[in-house]
This record gives structure tokens, C-alpha cells and sequence, in this order.
């Protein structure tokens, strides 16, 4: 359905040859199930959006937004961001380029109040802060190419997030027996855990490396990972990573790092995930740990060694020290404190 001011602006042929746009969204309800307001969609020009006028806009513009984005992983996370959002707006009885502030408003309710579909409990304020980020920058994305002519997400507020991140990490002893779990399990898997231990990467970046990443730089063997916002960054890998991803590659000089099991195609997420879920339990750990776990120890581990903050901040990827902060579980330990250290210092 394609809201009524925009049905004269895609009548005719686009401006340039139609491309497939791919299905993001449900069916939004035909006319007669949407309020008046929404039928005024302030859309002004389409025809450089993929697709035709056969074409939902809001599909449209968002296939035109999500090829943008670098990152399988986070085109992935928006999409279902998209998703929701749409789901909801046709439950509401409005397109989502006819949306405006208070629509936003009551979705970000319907998000602190009702359940996640996915967990059963309710969503944390850091999800909740990160799909209104999605939408924000997809409303953005529509004004700055001249499709929309404001963003009904710009001053909506986003829940306070804590300082200190609420996701499962790994101890020490954990991570111990984690690795241990994969050595018996694969070369495979014993790469993969390692990688994610011992740098701190995320498990997308580490899944998106290819063979050809792998190299040296300054004395050091490296893997040059894609990080968030498009940046290519090299981390280092330290000697029990290097031999690991040798044996694991048995010679290869081609292709993905990390292949399925048939060496046909790159090794997906979900199956990557199910796996470290395997050696979770095998191991012992409970709680609800995931890959990205492994980045929480990182941080924790390293912060807590005497690494200073900017260069744990720099090997994560991280823009602002805060982020990195919210990561380290040992922020606030009293065994972490300088006092002794300063006395000593300044009473000896």
C-alpha cells in the first residue's frame, strides 16, 4: 500500500532502470484500515529509490538505506529494526512514512512494556536505546536523500542506558574451560575461540575475515577485520591464535577464514553460534553467555591486568572510552583501587 501523495510521484517511469527490491516488511492493511493522517505521508521524490511504482515505498527506501550498510551482520540487525517497526505501524493502522513523533512515542512504550517475542522477558533499555538509533538513521537517511521531509524519531528520547553492560561474561576459569571444550571439539572451533578470546573481536568481524586478511604488520601476524561503520581495522594475533588459525587452515590462501562444513560457502552466524552454545554447556557455564561474552572478558581481563584504557579502547574499536568502560566487569573491585599503590608510592 503506498500512502496517497505518493502514488503521483511514482506513476511515472523511474529515472533510472527498476531494480528488485527485496520484501522487509509485512503487508501493510489496504486504505480503508488507516486513519486520515496517515494517507498525507510527506514523500516527495522516489525515483531514485530501487524498485518501481509497483513498489511500498517504505520498502523502497529501505532497501535503498540497508545497501549502504557495510556489514552483513548489522544490515541484518537493522532489517529486523525495520521489521518490527513496520509490524507494528500496520497494527496501529499507519504507514511508516506517514509516522510521526507521537507514533514513535507510543512504540517506544509498546518496546518497554511488552515482552520480547524472542526472550519472553522485557527488553533491556540498551536494546530498547538501539532499535530507536536504527530507526533514527533510517529517518535520517530519508531526509537527507530528499524523500521525507522531516524524521519523526529526531527528538524522541532514548532510554538511559547503564553504565555497565547487562550481557553474561566469561571468568577466567571459564574461558579456560571453554577453550578446552574446543580443542576437543575442531580445529575449527578452537580457532574460532581464540580469535574471539584473545582479541576481542566481534564474532561477525571475525566471520567476515577471508584468507587474505591474514598477514603481518610491524612484527606482528594480524588478521584485518571489517568493524561497525564500515572500518578496517588490524588486530594482532598473539602466538596460541596464530598457530591455532594455521592448523585450522591447513595451507589454504584463498577464500573465507572460517568455512561450513563442507568447505562450500563462509561459516554463517547462527551456525557459529549453536556451536560456542555447545561448548557453553560443555563447559560447565551457565548463565546466558553468548559469543559476544568473549569481548566482555576481553575487556575485563585486559583492564583488569593493568591495561591502560585507551588501548583497550583502540583494540575493541570502540569510539568513546565509555563504551569500553560499560564492558569491563571488574570496574569497581576493590582490589582494583589505587590507594595501596599510592601510598606506597608517596609514604615509603
Amino acid at each position: 500500500m503506498e500512502p496517497t501523495s505518493a502514488r503521483s510521484q511514482v506513476g511515472a517511469p523511474p529515472a533510472r532502470p527498476s531494480t528488485p527490491v527485496q520484501v522487509l516488511v509485512p503487508t501493510l492493511p489496504p486504505s480503508g484500515a488507516l486513519e486520515p493522517t496517515s494517507l498525507t505521508s510527506p514523500v516527495m521524490d522516489l525515483s531514485d529509490l530501487p524498485g518501481g511504482a509497483d513498489d511500498d515505498p517504505f520498502q523502497r527506501l529501505a532497501a535503498a538505506w540497508l545497501v549502504g550498510i557495510a556489514t552483513a551482520a548489522t544490515q541484518r540487525a537493522y532489517r529486523l529494526d525495520l521489521m518490527a517497526w513496520a509490524t507494528w505501524c500496520a497494527g496501529a493502522g499507519v504507514n511508516p512514512l506517514a509516522a510521526r513523533r507521537w507514533h514513535v512515542d507510543a512504540y517506544k512504550t509498546w518496546l518497554t512494556t511488552t515482552p520480547s517475542p524472542r526472550t519472553g522477558r522485557l527488553r533491556a533499555p540498551a536494546t530498547i536505546a538501539r532499535a530507536l538509533s536504527a530507526l533514527a538513521e533510517f529517518y535520517s537517511y530519508g531526509v537527507t536523500v530528499g524523500v521525507l521531509a522531516h524524521s519523526p524519531v529526531a527528538d524522541v528520547k532514548r532510554p538511559r542506558v547503564s553504565a555497565e553492560s547487562q550481557a553474561a561474561g566469561l571468568s577466567a576459569p571459564e574461558l579456560r574451560a571453554v577453550l578446552a571444550q574446543a580443542q576437543a571439539h575442531s580445529p575449527r572451533a578452537t580457532a574460532l575461540v581464540l580469535l574471539l578470546m584473545l582479541t576481542g573481536a566481534r564474532i561477525a568481524e571475525v566471520l567476515g575475515a577471508d584468507v587474505r586478511d591474514y598477514g603481518a604488520s610491524e612484527g606482528h601476524r594480524t588478521l584485518r577485520l571489517v568493524r561497525r561503520g564500515s572500518k578496517r581495522a588490524r588486530v594482532v594475533l598473539p602466538a596460541a591464535a596464530v598457530r591455532a588459525l594455521e592448523i585450522y587452515l591447513g595451507g589454504r590462501t584463498t577464500g573465507p577464514v572460517f568455512l561450513t562444513d563442507d568447505g562450500a560457502q563462509r561459516w554463517g552466524y547462527a551456525h557459529a553460534a549453536r556451536l560456542l552454545g555447545r561448548l557453553f554447556t560443555a563447559a560447565g557455564v551457565s548463565g546466558e553467555v553468548t559469543a559476544h561474552s568473549f569481548r566482555h572478558a576481553y575487556a575485563t581481563q585486559a583492564l583488569g591486568m593493568g591495561v591502560p584504557l585507551q588501548d583497550v579502547q583502540d583494540a575493541m574499536g570502540h569510539a568513546d572510552p565509555r563504551t569500553t568502560r560499560r564492558y569491563d566487569r571488574g570496574r569497581g573491585h576493590l582490589d582494583r583501587s589505587p590507594n595501596d599503590r599510592l601510598a606506597a608510592i608517596l609514604l615509603d
